[in-house]
């Protein structure tokens, strides 16, 4: 027995009617969650390399409201994204720092030993004669107008190097769950509140979003980015995972006063933004301890959401999973949907993400190896936005040393079944 075809049930022009609601240019298959008008779409506006643009709305329409209309409030899908150079062109922590240093907000520490346990004796003794003894600890260092100052916090944080050239850190630590430097910059906002440190990086964000893309500034003699943009491809697709149901969380290596401050710009609260968390004195000051994760103590650095620290973080204050087992990757149902990054940094967290893993494409050896790799398929490799990169001309050394390991030295990247990942060519590049 024939079945009726469409227009002899309703008639060409309901028909033509609900055709005219499938945007032009858009090919569905029938029944699919993605053809039905009310799901949540990204901006067609908005450029996208290649197909990642409807290989992410795919994942949407499975995982969201689109798919699932009758999501329960505990079983949103989740989404996790990097900050910097992720959600943001540029770093905003250290746009954060530089502002800081321009307006005297560094508070001088009693000992600068006391600020980080791998800081070496020459980089103690460095920062106390460029930055001097003689405000009292505890008071702003005058560091807009002392450049000897400046130079040494800005070298130690942008290189881990004193300004000759000798290594500001020593010692043993996981180079898969912190690196010194970075453990290092939420340090020098100690003494002051959140708040404050927060009303800091929204000055430096207002100068940066007011700079025009390219504009450079001096931090010492260090010569600096003064311009940051929110990408609108990301924010787009924030707001198009939140309609449709998904729970969106940051996930940063960045300090998280100064991450509060950028957040609320793409409708991420408080509460779903991850990043370093310094406790608090009880005067409500920010203190040199950090908090832990995965059953290790605070500490002055230990662990972080770096690498591995960004699986931790969010198997622990959003799946969780707590002790130990919030370091190991987790079923596929307890894990990320959408993840997104731009670094090594990153790696895990977008690793774990079940549906689309995102990259922006900054040359970054590990990372980039997988992604290209894709042994899982969920990989998506995407120009940065803003001023993307142009080709990497040489292979990146998948199968040499383009995997860092805990005791920081340097191996080759392996999939999860220990097979090494041969190099990869740069194809996916912005010319």
């Amino acid at each position: 027995m024939r079945t009726a075809s469409l227009g002899a049930v309703l008639g060409l022009a309901s028909v033509a009617l609900l055709t005219s609601l499938i945007p032009a240019g858009t090919t569905y298959a029938a029944g699919t969650a993605a053809g039905r008008p009310h799901c949540p779409r990204l901006s067609s506006s908005l450029a996208w390399y290649g197909d990642n643009r409807e290989r992410l709305q795919r994942v949407i329409d499975e995982h969201g409201t689109c798919g699932n209309p009758h999501m329960r409030h505990d079983k949103r899908p989740v989404a996790a994204f990097d900050w910097d150079n992720t959600v943001t062109k540029n770093d905003i922590t250290d746009l954060a720092i530089a502002w800081a240093l321009k307006h005297d907000k560094v508070l001088r520490p009693a000992r600068w030993s006391d600020t980080s346990p791998w800081l070496t004796e020459e980089a103690d003794r460095a920062l106390t004669k460029a930055c001097g003894t003689d405000v009292p600890a505890g008071a702003p260092l005058p560091t807009s107008a002392n450049t000897a100052c400046t130079d040494e916090i800005f070298s130690i944080r942008s290189e881990a190097t004193l300004m000759n050239g000798h290594k500001a850190f020593a010692g043993e630590w996981n180079s898969r769950r912190t690196l010194p430097q970075y453990a290092w910059v939420p340090q020098l906002f100690a003494g002051h509140t959140e708040a404050e440190v927060t009303s800091y990086a929204r000055k430096s964000r207002a100068e940066a979003l007011a700079a025009p893309v390219g504009a450079t500034q001096r931090v010492g003699s260090h010569t600096l980015h003064a311009y940051a943009r929110y990408n609108p491809q990301i924010k787009d697709l924030i707001r198009v995972l939140k309609k449709a149901g998904f729970e969106v969380w940051v996930d940063s290596a960045g300090s998280t006063p100064v991450t509060n401050a950028w957040a609320s710009g793409v409708g991420v609260d408080r509460q779903h933004t991850l990043a370093i968390r310094n406790l608090l004195d009880r005067r409500g000051r920010i203190t040199y301890t950090q908090e832990g994760c995965g059953g290790e103590p605070d500490s002055k650095g230990k662990v972080m959401p770096y690498i591995e620290g960004k699986r931790c973080w969010l198997n622990e204050k959003v799946f969780g999973v707590t002790g130990p087992a919030a370091w190991k990757q987790q079923p596929p149902e307890g894990r990320l949907v959408i993840g997104a990054g731009d670094a090594d940094t990153d790696v895990t967290m977008v690793g774990d993400a079940t549906g689309a893993g995102l990259v922006l494409n900054r040359n970054k050896n590990e990372i980039m190896c997988r992604a290209y790799d894709n042994a899982d398929g969920a990989w998506l490799i995407n120009p940065m936005f803003i001023d993307p990169l142009p080709r990497k001309e040489a292979a990146y050394p998948c199968s040499t040393t383009g995997y860092t390991n805990s005791d920081g030295t340097l191996g080759p990247v392996r999939r999860q079944d220990g097979s090494v990942i041969p190099d990869k060519e740069d194809s996916v590049h912005g010319s």
